[in-house]
């Protein structure tokens, strides 16, 4: 009888024949940071004598078990981070066809406060994959120190310099360009705007006020941007920080709300007879902005689209673990300006699992 070739092995062979977790394998493939050259080579070498085959790997992983990702989000906001939820969970109903699929659910405080508690309570190196909205990056790099750390995908912001497999976003820069854009055409005349961040420790958060403050000195040179004002998503704080900002600056002309924590600012404009008058650019659409867009009290919203970046963090990091494609290492989407004119397409499709098309 002639003799079989030798079956081709995977990245769980690898590390079982080495002793080390299936994310340092995966590190060590891909050539990513977070492991030593020692580990790295002995890995090359294993993959060489193993015949491995990334190929082999995915239909290993699709026959033997249940892949189970750890989803790492804040709670605040809630109306950004559940709609993308929602999309991690269509994507995962969706794929569980081609190989069982488990996404589990974990939440701290708000982007840069608990991310790394909350990920050691939950013994996150226990998950094949992590999808982490990362907060500050300086407080996760010991994370990324680990070589049993598994495949880490960024959502919703980055921090390039850690050594995550991928990062999905909207494109922040941008995000921050289009509000510059259309407050620079709806006052022709010199006046002061101002922006509300989140937190500008934060990459997507500091590449909106990068192209909100690039843009206006290009196309809209008439207007002064005042200092930007952090609301580190805590809805008091951004309150108080505009109720001071319309005390001190009765002469305010427009202001873009960089974050979905947007109603406690709206709420201290209203407050300050500003709603219809001030030029208002926010970020997102949820229930509470739809009649304020309608009656032209805010100008516009930029939609940072979080349901299908959800569903793409998930079916990114599902085929980077099948070996079924080459991920590139940032992904950024473009945002979706929502007017009055489009609101109907945006506002039917706040509560579908569908939400809008891609």
């Amino acid at each position: 009888m002639p003799r079989r070739p030798a079956k081709p092995n995977g990245i769980r062979e690898i590390a079982i024949a080495l002793g080390i977790s299936i994310g340092t394998v995966d590190r060590a493939l891909h050539n990513r940071p977070g492991i030593s050259e020692q580990t790295r080579e002995r890995v090359l070498r294993m993959a060489k004598k193993l015949n491995y085959s990334p190929n082999v790997a995915a239909r290993h992983l699709k026959l033997s078990r249940t892949l189970r990702f750890g989803i790492f989000l804040p709670e605040r906001v809630a109306v950004f981070f559940d709609s993308m939820r929602a999309g991690m969970r269509l994507a995962a109903e969706r794929l569980t066809t081609t190989a069982p699929l488990e996404l589990q659910f974990f939440s701290f405080p708000r982007l840069g406060d608990g991310d790394v508690e909350c990920m050691e309570r939950a013994r996150w190196r226990q998950f094949d994959g992590i999808v982490l909205a990362p907060g500050n990056p300086s407080a996760l790099s010991a994370l990324f120190r680990r070589e049993d750390a598994p495949p880490i995908l960024f959502i919703g912001s980055d921090a390039p310099l850690l050594g995550r497999i991928a990062s999905v976003s909207v494109d922040a820069t941008v995000s921050g360009n289009i509000a510059a854009d259309l407050l620079g055409r709806v006052l022709p005349e010199a006046a002061k705007v101002a922006m509300v961040a989140g937190d500008l420790r934060i990459q997507d958060h500091s590449e909106k006020l990068r192209g909100f403050s690039a843009s206006l000195a290009v196309h809209a040179p008439h207007l002064r941007l005042l200092p930007p004002l952090e609301s580190h998503e805590d809805p008091e704080e951004g309150y108080q920080a505009a109720r001071r900002l319309f005390r001190r600056h009765r002469d305010l002309g427009g202001i873009y709300l960089g974050t979905a924590n947007s109603l406690p600012v709206l709420r201290a404009a209203d407050e300050a007879k500003l709603l219809g008058r001030l030029k208002i650019v926010t970020t997102d659409i949820f229930p509470e902005l739809i009649p304020l867009i309608e009656t032209d009290r805010i100008l516009c919203s930029v939609h940072q689209r979080p349901f299908t970046q959800g569903r793409m963090a998930i079916e990114l990091l599902y085929a980077h673990l099948l070996g079924l494609k080459t991920v590139p290492p940032v992904i950024r989407l473009a945002p979706h300006l929502v007017l009055r004119s489009n609101l109907s397409l945006f506002a039917d499709g706040l509560d579908q699992d569908t939400q809008l098309p891609d």
